[in-house]
């Protein structure tokens, strides 16, 4: 490209590229992507960007377009890649001169220089870094602070390199410019103070941007810049000296008011000396023990002593609990059980913690956390009144507590109370005695004292557990508690329900439940939103203990399920309504059965609440999982839900549809479970297994549930079902078998297993394309046992249950193979004893015995040379399925099952499903479960016999093993 004349070409597109008309922009960007491997392009738009003149949209995207350039053609081993002359011009031209004065601009090209850094610097453009260091020099207001700018991107690039080499690079910058950095922070720093003192507003807020930025580069050199920074003096130096800076901060925000322009920066200066102290702690805990003493100090005396009055705000309190939580409980300054065992760093670290938290320092923290931390305020209140939905759902879990006061002021409690129980235990204890008996209504600061001391025996309830009889307490203070319906008292219902959650797992005998069921159900109809919450959420945990009893809960069941149903039903929110669904899905799941008496209401109104969530994915999937959890508890009466429930699996598991991104492993879930309780095909049902096909396509996690889904079908409708789908699944099956993994092939052939057991007229003529593979690992002598396994299964099925057909397949492998069909059933069988040992389960010895022995009786010379194998798998197979009667000394077959055996259900076990129902009645059709093995070989023998004359037959027998011939006439006595 031509400089001159391109310019102005580009410039013009550039143009059209800001329009707001769809037909000048989309031309426009279609021109710009053709030119983006034009040698030369990124020339041209740097100069366009460094024009101030220009239109600042214009110079905007010219940045962008550069950026994304960056990204795509500057690596040498890109395709298109940009020429080694262009790239060199390119980086003296972005750091010819920092003075852009848009501000959005500045930062764009500071973070495209530091794009560049990563992959030339310092190799190709070790001019970078001297550059930055002598521009940030200046006297130029603008200009020093666009290269310290540049300066802290290039760094916090650099910093984020994970590779041995680049982080070696690393410390050989940071050392090399550690010292200016800190004396450039140390200057603009002290410029700031002077200017406050002064009171010239546009000067502070300047030089408070400077501290700021090279307190950010500073952040970076220190966190990341050394191996063993304990051993720098520099360093520690700087991270000691970060306290005084931070009370100097402090102070300044006395004069800097809240609605003071310089305040935001202000507070982010002072979160980030915090930073720099947290990460430090994180990445290098050994190197942190000498500050340790400090961070202690300054944390507790500002959090939890007057010191911090008027100066600390939340953010800051939050960071400073951080500080004091990380430091309680990092692993690194924990000493082994055997003090010897551990470092001398470690010890030296834990002897700083013990001096530090004496007797009085840790009652003081305790009390303060609870007295005043915890203490519900004014704002919490007012939230409770007006958006007590938002109230309930306030951000709790997770990593909230980094960022969120109340969060982290329980998390800080919970970690020191762990860390140094036996001293606070007492202090808990005494505070809980000064509170017994009710509270007087009309005293809200003790009803929150009383709320907040209860938060604390909540929040420490397995570190109570051997110091609180919970169950007395429970009748003689909090059932009473409960009680007090008036309404300024609803904060101890709320807090008292919420206590007992807590303690469900920890201690709490079971005696007492009827008592809390009792409570819940009172609860459930409270006047106040937020107490019926959580009283939903106690009863989730109550539920979901393990050692819930059913019978216990019944008499309460219909009561409850009826007012959650009414507050699923009055809750607003998304997320409230996940919540209340999941409490009914859990007592739907514990109580199974016994809930359909009650479910009307909800099967009525789920519909309703499905159409309504169209926008909300999430609680679709709690719709979902409830909807699991009662066709479990409906059984076969849950065929009544298909007009709703057979429209939801479609959507969900629709793989053309955006929601089953969201919605397909519950859907699946779903699908699945509908299938186990369907009494019943029907048309709908069959309908949707259209989903199925590119679901295998997928082949993702959710395989495993497909194939289950697909065996659900066969053993529902095998014959319907296999005439409508089976050539597309055996064309799927037939792609899907050599990409899988050796789990998923016996996956899929378990499905042929159940289509030929099911169907063993039409099952191998649906799968006829499957079964030459299935063949040909049985000759090839499949080398994994599962794999082998299944293949025989397979072959045993076809040659038992379809003896046509298998005459067909051998023929067919007879010609594959170039072999006589006798030779290769030679083959086949001799295999099939060599690997008998790969069949693990006894069903599938006695298929195998079985199938072979349907060979006999045969005059044909390949089986008879085969006999003494056959004998061999089938005395193997006896040995695993007889069972020897003590009293007669007789054998009988384990796997015979007779019309009249019917399972005991004990009062833990499930029902069985409709599908168990299913694969009982073909069990009892299968050779397996209905052929008794030792009269089947008893008859084959005595037919073998008939065949070859008494003197054949004894010189065939004569090719056993007399040992294995002694084995079977045991067996065989009595016949």
């Amino acid at each position: 490209m031509d400089l001159n004349s391109a310019s102005s070409v580009v410039l013009q597109v550039l143009t059209q590229a800001t329009s707001q008309d769809t037909a000048v922009l989309k031309p426009a960007e279609e021109q710009l992507k053709q030119w983006e491997t034009q040698p030369g392009f990124y020339s041209v738009l740097l100069n366009i960007f460094t024009n101030h003149t220009l239109d600042i949209n214009v110079r905007w995207l010219a940045v962008l377009y550069f950026k994304h350039g960056i990204d795509r053609y500057w690596r040498r081993v890109a395709p298109h890649a940009l020429s080694e002359e262009e790239k060199s011009t390119l980086r003296a031209g972005l750091i010819t001169n920092f003075n852009e004065p848009i501000n959005q601009i500045a930062t764009q090209i500071a973070v495209l220089i530091a794009k560049v850094a990563r992959l030339d610097c310092p190799r190709q453009w070790p001019e970078l870094i001297p550059t930055l260091v002598e521009s940030v020099k200046v006297q130029d207001d603008l200009r020093q602070h666009r290269a310290l700018l540049t300066f802290y991107h290039v760094t916090k690039t650099l910093a984020s390199k994970r590779l041995a080499a680049d982080r070696k690079l690393f410390y050989d910058l940071a050392s090399g410019i550690y010292n200016f950095a800190c004396s450039l922070w140390n200057h603009h720093t002290d410029t700031f103070l002077q200017h406050v003192s002064s009171g010239n507003e546009a000067a502070v807020l300047s030089s408070l941007e400077r501290t700021l930025l090279s307190l950010k580069v500073l952040r970076k050199l220190t966190v990341n810049g050394f191996v063993e920074p304990h051993k720098n003096m520099e360093v520690m130096g700087f991270l000691h000296g970060i306290f005084e800076r931070l009370k100097q901060f402090l102070e300044c925000s006395r004069s800097i008011g809240t609605d003071n322009v310089c305040r935001d920066r202000l507070e982010k200066t002072i979160i980030l000396f915090t930073k720099v102290l947290l990460d430090f702690l994180d990445q290098h805990p050994i190197s942190f023990t000498p500050l340790i003493q400090r961070s202690l100090e300054f944390s507790v005396s500002y959090v939890f002593t007057e010191v911090g009055e008027g100066v600390t705000f939340e953010r800051f309190i939050v960071q400073c609990m951080n500080l004091i939580k990380m430091i309680v409980k990092n692993y690194a300054y924990k000493p082994s059980k055997n003090f010897e065992d551990s470092s001398p760093e470690t010890l030296e670290a834990h002897k700083i913690k013990m001096a530090f938290f004496t007797y009085p320092t840790l009652t003081e923290i305790c009390r303060r956390l609870v007295s005043h931390y915890f203490l519900l305020t004014e704002e919490e209140l007012t939230m409770w009144e007006e958006d007590p939905e938002g109230f309930t759902v306030e951000e709790t879990g997770g990593d909230s507590w980094k960022y969120s006061l109340r969060p982290c002021t329980e998390v800080l409690f919970i970690d020191i109370f762990h860390e140094y129980n036996q001293t606070l235990t007492p202090v808990l204890l005494e505070m809980m005695q000064t509170l017994e008996g009710p509270t007087n209504v009309e005293d809200m600061n003790a009803l929150l004292i009383k709320d907040a001391v209860y938060n604390a025996v909540g929040l420490a309830a397995f570190e109570l557990f051997d110091s609180v009889d919970f169950d007395q307490w429970f009748k003689t203070q909090l059932l009473p508690e409960l009680q007090v319906s008036h309404n300024r008292y609803k904060p101890l219902r709320r807090r008292v329900i919420w206590l007992i959650g807590q303690w469900i797992s920890v201690k709490f005998k079971s005696d007492l439940r009827p008592m809390l069921y009792e409570a819940i159900c009172n609860l459930l109809q409270d006047q106040d939103l937020v107490v019926r919450i959580e009283t939903a959420t106690t009863l989730k945990l109550t539920v979901d203990d393990f050692e819930f009893r059913t019978d216990q809960f019944l008499p309460y069941l219909e009561t409850m399920f009826t007012l959650l149903f009414q507050l699923l039903q009055q809750v607003t929110e998304c997320d409230t309504k996940m919540h209340v669904l999941h409490v009914l899905s859990c007592v739907i799941e514990r109580v199974n059965v016994q809930i359909r008496p009650y479910v009307g209401c909800l099967v009525q109104y789920l519909p309703l609440l499905w159409k309504q969530s169209e926008e909300h994915n999430m609680l679709r999937c709690a719709i979902l999982t409830t909807l699991i959890h009662l066709v479990q508890g409906l059984g076969a009466d849950s065929k009544n839900l298909y007009p709703f429930l057979l429209p939801v699996i479609q959507l969900s598991t629709d793989v053309s549809q955006p929601p089953h991104v969201y919605l397909l492993e519950d859907g699946l879930e779903l699908w699945l479970v509908t299938l186990e309780n369907s009494p019943c095909v029907t048309p709908e049902l069959l309908r949707i297994f259209q989903n199925m096909s590119p679901l295998l396509e997928l082949s993702s996690e959710n395989l495993r549930t497909c194939f289950k889904i697909i065996n659900g079908y066969i053993f529902l409708s095998s014959t319907e079902f296999l005439q409508t789908y089976a050539a597309g699944l055996c064309q799927s099956f037939y792609e899907l078998l050599p990409e899988i993994t050796t789990e998923g092939q016996v996956q899929v052939l378990k499905v042929v297993e159940n289509a030929l057991k099911v169907n063993p007229v039409l099952g191998p003529q649906m799968f006829q394309r499957i079964l030459p593979c299935v063949f040909r690992g049985v000759i090839e002598g499949e080398r994994y046992p599962v794999v082998m396994s299944i293949y025989l299964a397979v072959m045993g099925r076809v040659l038992l249950q379809n003896t046509s057909f298998f005459s067909s397949l051998l023929n067919e492998m007879g010609h594959e193979f170039n072999q006589e069909m006798d030779q290769l059933l030679g083959n086949v069988i001799e295999m099939w004893v060599d690997r008998m040992d790969n069949i693990t389960q006894p069903e599938r010895k006695k298929l195998s015995a079985l199938a072979l022995l349907s060979l006999l009786p045969s005059d044909n010379s390949v089986i008879q040379d085969k006999f003494c194998g056959i004998i061999n798998i089938s005395v193997e197979a006896l040995h695993d399925v007889m069972t020897e009667d003590p009293e007669t000394r007789t054998y009988k077959d384990c796997m015979l099952m007779s019309q009249h055996e019917e399972p005991k259900v004990t009062e833990d076990e499930e029902p069985p499903t409709e599908q168990d129902k299913r694969k009982k009645m073909l069990a009892l059709k299968d050779p397996v479960h209905t052929v008794s093995l030792q009269q089947f070989i008893y008859e084959k023998l005595k037919a073998q016999q008939e065949i070859l004359g008494e003197q054949g037959f004894q010189s065939l027998m004569e090719t056993v093993d007399t040992e294995i011939v002694t084995q079977l006439q045991e067996f065989l006595q009595g016949f």
